[in-house]
């Protein structure tokens, strides 16, 4: 497929709209997680935040580990073979489409997000197995029903799809639209259909005063929620056991370094649509 297919911006155009002066949350993330793709507005903002919470570093690596865990428990134990994911991040290893294509060769992922640096790297996120396939939107959260409309064109919306909101419900301040985002994406799905949400917690003072500096920072502000709130995310469906908990806890693998993580300042849960 052509970038056209894919409405993807020429380079010159993504480059231009990239602000390397303001710190920015996937680059901030992707230097906590070992990434390249940062600059050093962002490794300095990060920095600082390491020097305030430590732990910080430990939500950002597990986070991963909780999707990675997810998306095998989806596709292997339960048979989901489409996955929407909002809110994508720049690419580092084990991304969405990897881990349901290494057990799902024939799984169908779309990305979706709006942030020029992400949609720089577009071109390396959209790989696929020859059986599956992989796409990427450039496409807002704040506009579900556009989303759903365009991730129709390459997953079919008829049968189960897992809809995946990682580390970025935090952007929206208001916790009333974010449930309703949320709610409005779900609606457009099927039953049988899997909600897929993970989030920093404002459950201890250093995770909240990492939130207060990072938002002092200048950068689109990310605001931590009560373990409540999260759970509000899933009225509804029925949770996957072990239900909301942290993401360290919620089906840790015993045999790998999965097992041995700390307890982290973000919890997560998986819900089926009835």
């Amino acid at each position: 497929m052509s970038d056209r297919d894919h409405g993807l911006e020429s380079a010159d155009a993504i480059r231009a709209r990239i602000d390397t002066r303001t710190p920015h949350s996937a680059r901030f993330w992707n230097y906590f997680v070992g990434g390249k793709d940062n600059y050093e507005v962002d490794r300095e903002v990060g920095d600082q935040i390491k020097e305030i919470f430590p732990g910080l570093v430990d939500v950002a690596l597990t986070s991963r580990h909780f999707l990675g865990r997810a998306v095998r428990e989806l596709a292997v134990e339960r048979g989901i073979r489409q996955f929407l994911d909002i809110g994508t991040g720049l690419p580092t290893a084990d991304n969405t489409h990897e881990v349901a294509q290494r057990v799902a060769p024939d799984a169908r992922i779309v990305y979706v997000d709006n942030d020029p640096l992400v949609l720089a790297h577009a071109r390396a996120l959209l790989t696929s197995t020859p059986e599956g396939r992989t796409d990427y939107l450039d496409a807002d959260l704040f506009d579900p029903e556009s989303i759903l409309k365009a991730a129709a064109g390459t997953l079919d919306l008829s049968r189960p799809v897992a809809l995946m909101i990682l580390n970025t419900l935090g952007h929206v301040a208001d916790y009333d639209l974010a449930r309703s985002l949320v709610s409005r994406l779900m609606a457009g799905l099927p039953s049988g259909s899997y909600l897929v949400i993970s989030d920093s917690t404002a459950t201890s003072e250093g995770m909240i005063a990492a939130s207060d500096a990072y938002n002092a920072s200048g950068a689109v502000p990310y605001y931590v929620r009560p373990v409540e709130e999260i759970a509000g995310f899933f009225e509804g469906l029925e949770l996957v056991e072990p239900g909301i908990a942290q993401v360290t806890r919620w089906r840790p693998e015993p045999d790998g370094a999965n097992g041995t993580e700390p307890a982290v300042d973000a919890y997560g849960g998986v819900g089926r649509k009835p």
